[in-house]
């Protein structure tokens, strides 16, 4: 923990109360260097000094709630002794933060690494709590000598105290468990009698995050372990069986209402597991790690071998085992089944994995006649893949400019095959992929610039054309928009930008566009007709609001008119009784 660090927990409720964050007169703060042994440094404003003397092992610190072991040894100024461990040979352990043998003295332990011993001086007015002793004055300045032994840390996972986690072990990597993870664990729990009341067999007990286990506690804790990591829970029972206890099983004794759980917990194995596709239809359970950090991506030429079987078993393909010829192909070319493309450009170098492959990124909803066997309709296909090799798509960035030029002409024409076989989808993401190559970064230069543009421009054009096949209209409107603001004039892009607004009912832009693009060639025949489908839509529109405001214009007349039918009857009425009153009057 960084100096800077211990001090804004020293001060938290200062700092709340206050908006000034000026430095205080001896506040260390985060650019102070290290103490060098023999140092003595100031730690903050209630006057508690640090002397190193001698150097602790790594980085990590201590926080507050911790449960921390310590030799020390306490005297006075004058060198009258208070306590000290060391006379007894016995290292006192404390937690942090509750103030159980001096007052203040934990916001010096928190500036401390493993092993570092350091001399605190403690003004007048701290509070001494360790052993009896005739020797300690509250009014006079004590010194502390303190040995960080080792701590224990302790997360309060759910904030409440429900949840208590004392790390024993601590585990490796920064991988934790998500919900969709497979893991194995292995688990003791005790009452806090002593009595075991569940106990896995010592190769642990293995299951799905989302599926939970044994109880609520278990897997809000295992989310916040890594691999290998040793726990001790205590768990309340509002997260353990509650009021209602749990029933004797698996030869071991019942747990009775209202039961503290104490649980003794390592996380033995973790198998990622991750949603390839976003939409819950392709998963990957990875069983071995690959090797580095990088994966095969979108055009990569990758190298597999697999086992495909379907829900029950049946082993319908294999490629790579027994003699059998590995299988090779380029990611993102619809060269095998959508499920096993996406899931393969996710995959580093010997990585293996299991993947779960819904129908509609399989074989759909047709019968298909693989090499082992039939694979029906609708099928979840499970492929054990292994990724043996890759060779990655270069990115732009380690392409010369020539070589963007040639990736974006190649992906240009590969989306036009494709545009024209009706794959409409397919040819959008080439085209997108084409202009990438050839972006406005300022690489190119200027003898390139007309031809990138023209690029560029192109596949907008193109780009606009698949969108308003997949009637994806906003993007359509979007594509053509580029092009406008480097082609103020392009015809092309008028058009296609007016069909789009005409989807959205926007006809007063689709009729500036069209007109637009008329004053530039009177005579395109396409932009005359989609003219004439503006006309009619136009009318249509003009009928509809017509007949709205007649219905509007007619519901007020009648209303108006029945108001004033009110009024007039009321006002008949008046006359009447007042006629009445004279005629009364006059007899």
């Amino acid at each position: 923990m960084s100096t800077l660090a211990v001090e804004r927990d020293t001060n938290m409720s200062a700092m709340e109360d206050s908006d000034e964050l000026d430095e205080e007169p001896g506040e260390v703060i985060e650019s102070a260097p290290p103490l060098k042994v023999g140092e003595e440094r100031e730690l903050n404003t209630s006057g508690i000094k640090k002397k190193l003397l001698k150097v602790g092992h790594g980085w990590e610190t201590p926080v507050f709630g911790d449960e921390v072991t310590v030799h020390y040894v306490g005297t006075l100024l004058d060198g009258r002794k208070i306590d000290s461990t060391r006379d007894r040979d016995e290292p006192f352990n404390f937690k942090l933060g509750h103030d159980q043998l001096v007052t203040g003295l934990a916001h010096g332990i928190i500036t401390m690494t493993k092993g570092e011993i350091a001399l605190f001086t403690l003004p007048p007015g701290t509070e001494y709590r360790g052993a009896a002793c005739d020797n300690f004055r509250p009014n006079e300045a004590t010194l502390f000598e303190v040995e960080l032994i080792s701590w224990i840390t302790v997360v309060d996972i759910c904030k409440d105290g429900g949840i208590l986690k004392r790390i024993l072990e601590k585990g490796a990597r920064n991988e934790q468990p998500s919900d969709l993870d497979e893991v194995i664990v292995w688990y003791q729990v005790m009452l806090d009698s002593g009595a075991v009341v569940a106990k896995t067999p010592e190769a642990g007990m293995e299951f799905h995050m989302k599926d939970g286990h044994f109880c609520p506690a278990l897997p809000k804790a295992i989310k916040t372990m890594k691999r290998g990591e040793k726990v001790k829970l205590i768990v309340q029972p509002q997260y353990a069986f509650g009021n209602e206890g749990r029933d004797a099983e698996d030869d071991f004794a019942s747990i009775p209402p209202r039961s503290v759980l104490n649980i003794d917990l390592e996380l033995v194995s973790l198998k990622p597991v991750i949603d390839v596709t976003g939409d819950s239809k392709v998963f990957k359970k990875i069983l071995q790690e690959g090797e580095g950090t990088l994966t095969a991506n979108e055009g990569a030429a990758v190298t597999i071998k697999y086992k495909a079987m379907l829900e029950d078993g049946t082993l319908f393909e294999k490629k790579g085992f027994d003699e059998e010829e590995k299988l090779e192909f380029i990611t993102d070319e619809e060269q095998v089944i959508a499920g096993l493309d996406r899931a393969a450009a996710t995959m580093k170098k010997g990585e293996r994995a299991i993947l779960t492959i819904n129908a509609e990124y399989g074989f759909g909803s047709i019968e298909v006649k693989r090499k082992l066997a039939i694979v029906p309709p609708c099928s979840t296909l499970f492929y054990e893949v292994e990724m043996l090799d890759f060779t990655r798509e270069k990115a732009p960035w380690e392409m010369s400019k020539q070589e963007k030029i040639d990736v974006a002409g190649k992906r240009k024409e590969d989306g036009n095959t494709l545009f024209k076989s009706g794959n409409y989808q397919r040819a959008l993401k080439k085209y997108n992929k084409a202009v990438d190559y050839v972006s406005e970064d300022g690489s190119f230069g200027d003898e390139d610039q007309e031809l990138v543009k023209a690029l560029r421009v192109s596949c907008w054009l193109n780009g606009a054309a698949c969108s308003l096949k997949l009637h994806d209209f906003e993007d359509a409107i979007k594509l053509c928009s580029k092009v406008l603001d480097v082609e103020f004039q392009n015809v092309k892009a008028l058009y296609r930008r007016a069909q789009a607004f005409m989807e959205t009912a926007d006809l007063d832009l689709a009729e500036l566009d069209i007109k637009k693009a008329l004053e530039i060639n009177p005579q395109n025949r396409e932009v005359k007709s989609v003219q004439k489908t503006l006309t009619q839509l136009q009318l249509e529109r003009n009928k509809r609001d017509s007949k709205l405001y007649m219905n509007m214009f007619s519901k007020y007349v009648v209303t108006d008119s029945s108001v004033a039918n009110k009024k007039l009857k009321v006002e008949q009425t008046e006359v009447s009784n007042r006629d009445e009153e004279g005629v009364a009057m006059d007899v």
